[in-house]
């Protein structure tokens, strides 16, 4: 069995991404594991300390040897900045893959943002006959339009012309959403099996530091605070609940392009009760999870949205708590089979508002079974075990 695998991918430690706990745990059963990723700049789209953005520079994660390349930074500023931040780490990346791909067996490209993470992946697939696997986060192109690009026939032209040529380029495909398989299966020119690989929870640890949250009922959204969370709407929701239920307070926990823009909406609102804690480390999160009642997941109105699973629900899950989704598709669809909490439109401010009373009003009985609903359906679809066993086959077969 072939045991050298390069990891390809645009999130890497120390930003906290599933994949690092993937690449550990690989490592740890005996494969040499070898990571190609970008200077880490997320979420705030600078270099994080301790870092320099250069054209080139090796580190480690662990025993793990990480190869790092630079990319034009600020990419939360406009689209083009965007294109440029994408391109430069296709060129980089590229280069050092033909340099280094040579002693892999296997390519794993690990897709939480542009497909054009996939390309260097490719080309060492295509000059060393490695085996290349993609675990697709992301699904373009509707994630493009989603951002605001105006689908036009080149751009979507182009677009198609990639995906095309990453799917039917990959001998394996994994999707985090059952929903991508159909989508993706239209740009196959032969039959593939599409298979269904969810994320586990990124935290699991147990809270073992008691967290004072400012309210005596604790609403809290937790991850990447940018514009399709639709931060905008829940605030605007919020507003008369904080007013009608001065007990209520709702906690944003994160960083992001959206925070400055959501901070003059609570002043220019007058909107109570909101608690901005910023960016903290992982480790933590379990203490701000057990001092909440209820966690809150949002996004805008968008097809792909529809059919996504963001990757905080399953960490949600692990913790017990009630949800309230803020969003359409397939989250608010378990969310109502498995009674995990209730759900609103993500574009309806009333629905919203209800929404965050219907909690306020619940019993203890009734938010503690909402809780303890989540650990069936965790169980059922997201146990990491399970899931990094389907990885490990797909990827070293």
């Amino acid at each position: 069995m072939a045991k050298k695998l390069l990891i390809i991918g645009e999130a890497f430690f120390p930003e906290d991404f599933i994949i690092n706990d993937l690449a550990q745990e690989w490592s740890s059963k005996g494969y040499q594991i070898e990571v190609l990723t970008r200077t880490p700049s997320y979420p705030y789209g600078k270099t994080f300390n301790g870092y320099k953005n250069r054209i080139y520079q090796k580190s480690f994660f662990g025993d793990i040897p990480v190869h790092r390349v630079m990319v034009i930074p600020g990419y939360q500023k406009n689209q083009i900045i965007k294109i440029l931040n994408y391109l430069s780490f296709v060129f980089f990346a590229s280069i050092v893959g033909v340099f280094i791909g040579r002693k892999f067996d296997r390519v794993f490209v690990y897709q939480t943002g542009p497909l054009t993470v996939a390309i260097p992946g490719s080309v060492i697939k295509l000059l060393y006959k490695t085996q290349m696997t993609i675990w697709t986060q992301d699904l373009w192109p509707d994630t493009v339009y989603a951002y605001g690009f105006k689908k036009t026939k080149l751009l979507g032209a182009v677009l198609n012309r990639l995906v095309s040529f990453v799917y039917n380029n990959s001998d394996s495909i994994a999707v985090s959403c059952r929903g991508f398989s159909p989508k993706l299966s239209s740009y196959l020119t032969s039959p593939k099996s599409i298979h269904w690989v969810p994320n586990w929870p990124l935290i699991d640890s147990k809270s073992e530091n008691a967290v004072s949250l400012p309210g005596t009922f604790n609403f809290t959204f937790a991850g990447n605070i940018g514009k399709v969370q639709n931060l905008d709407n829940v605030l605007k929701g919020f507003k008369t609940v904080a007013e009608k239920f001065p007990y209520a307070w709702l906690n944003l926990i994160g960083d992001g392009s959206a925070v400055e823009e959501l901070q003059e909406l609570v002043k220019k609102h007058g909107i109570s009760n909101v608690n901005f804690v910023g960016r903290r480390p992982l480790e933590e999160m379990p203490d701000f999870f057990e001092a909440s009642n209820v966690l809150l997941i949002s996004l805008v109105d968008a097809p792909i949205y529809e059919i996504m699973i963001p990757s905080k629900f399953q960490t949600y899950l692990n913790y017990e708590k009630p949800i309230f989704a803020v969003m359409k598709g397939e989250v608010p669809s378990m969310i109502e089979d498995y009674l995990l909490g209730f759900s609103a439109s993500c574009n309806e401010v009333d629905e919203i508002r209800l929404g965050f009373e219907r909690f306020l009003k619940s019993s203890a009985e009734e938010l503690n079974s909402m809780g303890l609903a989540s650990k069936k359906l965790l169980e059922e679809s997201f146990e990491r075990k399970i899931n990094i066993q389907k990885l490990t086959d797909l990827a070293f077969e």
